[in-house]
């Protein structure tokens, strides 16, 4: 799988299918849709994908046709047993690209699809194996500027294994007892994708502490066979997909969600930048226009001191004599004006006069503050340091009734 690391490498994924789902494959595949939740579906791009093997009936039809004339045999299976299984060959999208594209990928996945004969057992054992080349790699064809597609192959097959059904004690020759009545291909996917176990270089089985073999997982022995196939087959320049990575077990629409999800980041970390930026842009954008407003207002005001100051300045005419004539509205305006003018005189005299007596004022409560703060602060201090004694000392002193002096005269004497 493609890991943005500039190394091709090839992946093969192995499906069960089950009853219930293989009509779904069969549509999917064969693109009897009439629409797609897949939205890199292209439908126009539908005749451009390449059948290997094409079927001839429904895959389910061709199961009934297999198991009537014996090449499969479904005795003694579970009634939920699994029939059907979908092998996916795949290489990145940019792999193909830089090959040629279309006309490589149709030799690279012909080749692919003898490698899915050998793996599979037969080719009477594949109901389908088609190539799609209709599904488009949207980050590839927005980076290039130009539509790139992936192409991927889909191999259906009925997973089988070879086994030896023997004559039972029932036999009437006693001979034949035990020895092997007929050889059939039954049907068992758990059989056919058994883990193996893992040999040296003498070909003697690996053992764990325990004195049990080290199994190997059979996924891991399809992905080295499909490499080592295509190696064989002269497609030197690709690697075997990473050993140990769930992608070996990923299904298509699995795949495509995490290249969408690491192109959404992507899109994502974009957006906020440039949320970010737009936001660093409008608070300038409200501070400058806050200090328009107050340029503008300032403006306003100029501008109408302005046109009254020409105004006063445009009045009157020059006469022959060098004198200036004015109008009786102009008189007016000028003697309005100029009372105004007086007013506001006054007002500005008054006012500065309230001023520098409120200052005088101000000057003089502060004094007398200080004074003031000056002769209490040794009560603040006594306060401060003990609060309690300060207190029971006036609480004492206020509760005294005052002494009568020898000058102050009796209450009969008043009288």
């Amino acid at each position: 799988m493609a890991r943005n690391d500039g190394i091709d490498r090839t992946s093969v994924r192995n499906l069960a299918v089950s009853d219930k789902a293989v009509g779904n494959t069969q549509q999917h595949n064969e693109r009897e849709k009439d629409s797609y939740r897949n939205p890199d579906i292209i439908p126009q791009r539908v005749a451009w994908n390449v059948h290997f093997k094409k079927p001839a009936a429904s895959y389910t039809d061709l199961f009934a046709q297999m198991e009537a004339n014996g090449t499969i045999s479904t005795r003694g299976l579970k009634p939920d047993a699994t029939h059907y299984c979908e092998l996916i060959f795949d290489v990145n999208s940019a792999y193909f690209d830089n090959h040629g594209g279309y006309e490589f990928a149709k030799q690279f996945y012909a080749d692919a699809y003898k490698a899915a004969v050998q793996i599979v057992g037969g080719e009477q054992y594949i109901l389908s194996a088609v190539m799609h080349a209709d599904e488009i790699n949207r980050a590839m064809t927005e980076a290039l500027g130009r539509e790139v597609y992936h192409y991927h192959l889909h191999v259906v097959y009925v997973p089988v294994v070879e086994k030896q059904i023997l004559w039972s004690k029932r036999c009437k020759d006693k001979a034949l007892i035990g020895t092997v009545k007929e050889t059939v291909m039954q049907v068992s996917r758990s059989k056919k994708w058994a883990s193996k176990p893992l040999l040296d270089d003498a070909g003697k089985p690996v053992l764990q502490k325990n004195g049990k073999p080290v199994l190997k997982k059979s996924y891991s022995i399809l992905q080295d066979d499909f490499f080592n196939y295509m190696r064989a087959a002269g497609y030197t320049d690709v690697e075997r997909g990473e050993r140990g990575s769930t992608e070996e077990h990923l299904t298509v629409t699995q795949f495509k969600v995490q290249r969408e999800q690491e192109r959404l980041g992507s899109l994502s970390a974009q957006i906020d930048q440039k949320e970010q930026h737009l936001t660093q842009t409008s608070k300038a954008l409200s501070k400058k226009e806050k200090e328009l407003a107050v340029v503008q207002k300032k403006t306003v005001i100029t501008k109408d001191a302005l046109i009254h100051a020409q105004d006063v300045e445009s009045l009157g005419k020059r006469t022959l004599l060098g004198n200036y004539s004015l109008t009786e509205d102009e008189l007016s305006s000028l003697k309005k004006q100029a009372a105004h003018g007086y007013v506001v005189d006054v007002e500005n005299r008054q006012l500065k006069q309230q001023l520098a007596a409120a200052k005088r004022d101000c000057a003089e409560w502060q004094t007398r503050y200080r004074d003031l703060r000056n002769d209490v602060q040794p009560y603040l201090d006594a306060m401060r340091h003990a609060p309690e004694r300060v207190r029971n000392f006036f609480e004492n002193l206020l509760a005294r009734k005052p002494e009568r002096t020898a000058d102050a005269p009796s209450k009969a004497s008043r009288q």
